[in-house]
């Protein structure tokens, strides 16, 4: 999803360089034990799936077949000025409950210079509450930005592609192989204003613009019609046989000028499918 990293602060000659909240994923399972016994659980459709919309509804389906999903997160994001970079990387776990869309993760941050956090999310029916690290649970809005880039959720993402898929340019493209099916999303370098009303651009924007505001309030000028998409890659993989979720993820750069030069902001997040949880997805004990 859907960041999540520390905000670090550290000046590089008169920037300064702050973190932003993401959304995660690495790299997909080639074929993992827990994916393989999925594979036996749900028989497959008779049907022949073709486009995109068509494995997205079955993804739909099958993910809903299950009271609760767990999966593993892991991200990275950085900013870099000059050859100097700061970065933060976060690891974590989400269980996502199948029938509707609340989840619960649980995660640590790390800064560029060590520094650890731990953070715990609850997300339901629009509701959300943060904790962090022993301060006390508090209420967040989920449709802040900030909070938004937060909330990793794997099975919203085929709600995401759907919207690609509809988007009149035909932006998902479809490949299978080896007992997956993958929709991609990709897009080389270019303007981000050329393609802002893309849904995947949006999504980029969004997930930059907390680390934008940072850097704003510290007198760095981001004004978000000069930006530029270095590259963007965006891919949900699903089970060929039951069609579940295997793993999805995000991986984009943008370029900010900066006194004649650029800023360069990366962001990479993966989530991956660990199978059912036995587990529901239900509020914390404090939060009860």
């Amino acid at each position: 999803m859907r960041n999540r990293f520390t905000r670090t602060a550290v000046l590089v000659l008169p920037l300064a360089l702050a973190l932003a909240a993401c959304d995660a994923e690495a790299q997909e399972p080639a074929g993992a034990a827990s994916q393989d016994s999925q594979a036996t659980a749900s028989p497959a459709p008779s049907a022949s799936p073709e486009s995109a919309e068509e494995f997205l509804d079955l993804a739909e389906k099958a993910m809903a077949a299950e009271s609760a999903w767990s999966f593993s997160v892991e991200g990275e994001e950085g900013l870099t000025l000059e050859g100097q970079k700061t970065a933060a990387t976060y690891e974590g776990t989400v269980r996502r409950a199948g029938g509707r869309a609340a989840l619960h993760s649980q995660g640590v941050s790390t800064s560029g210079k060590g520094t650890k956090r731990a953070e715990e999310l609850y997300v339901d029916e629009g509701a959300g509450y943060l904790k962090e690290d022993s301060a006390n649970w508090r209420a967040v809005d989920p449709t802040e930005p900030e909070v938004k880039n937060k909330v990793d959720d794997p099975v919203a993402v085929v709600d995401e592609f759907r919207g690609y898929a509809q988007d009149s340019e035909g932006d998902v493209r479809v490949t299978r192989a080896d007992g997956t099916v993958e929709l991609r999303v990709t897009s080389g370098k270019q303007e981000l204003s050329a393609v802002r009303d893309r849904a995947w651009a949006k999504k980029a924007k969004r997930e930059f613009e907390p680390t934008a505001e940072q850097l704003r309030k510290v007198g760095i000028p981001v004004p978000d019609a000069q930006w530029t998409l270095s590259r963007l890659e965006e891919v949900l993989v699903l089970d060929a046989r039951t069609y579940r979720i295997r793993s999805h993820r995000l991986d984009f750069g943008l370029l900010i000028p900066y006194n004649g030069q650029d800023i360069s902001f990366e962001h990479q997040v993966s989530e991956k499918n660990q199978g059912p949880s036995e587990e529901a997805v239900e509020p914390p004990a404090e939060l009860r």
